[in-house]
């Protein structure tokens, strides 16, 4: 088995609704998102999967995010944009764009700062 990782970055503001406390206030992160792909054997070429493939799919859904409020941008209008929702929106949307390739989605992590990040695995 072969795991492929990727990480990109995206700064974007937010709030969390109901919080009681300073995150309740709009403020900032540089959010580093990395996804985690798993695949059974390689291609013709020994690739298990294209890097650069999966960066593409990764910026398609990071594009509307970077550098947006993200309590402004679906679905964290309904849903607050705490990290494991991120998170999970993110894998939510990755699996769609993967669902026609040979690799299982594994996980998708969101980290707010160097120090505290969120890992969404479906279970």
């Amino acid at each position: 088995m072969y795991e492929i990782s990727v990480e990109k970055h995206f700064d974007a503001a937010h709030y969390l609704r109901g919080y009681k406390g300073k995150c309740e206030a709009m403020h900032g992160h540089r959010y580093r998102v990395v996804v985690k792909i798993s695949a059974a054997k390689l291609d013709d070429i020994g690739l298990a999967y294209d890097f650069s493939d999966l960066k593409r799919h990764l910026n398609d859904i990071l594009a509307r995010f970077d550098h947006a409020c993200l309590n402004d941008v679906p679905p964290f209008d309904r849903i607050n944009p705490s990290a494991e929702n991120i998170a999970a929106t993110i894998y939510n949307e990755l699996k769609g764009k993967l669902a026609a390739d040979p690799v299982t989605l594994d996980a998708v992590e969101a980290w707010e700062t160097p120090h505290q990040g969120v890992a969404y695995r479906p279970g």
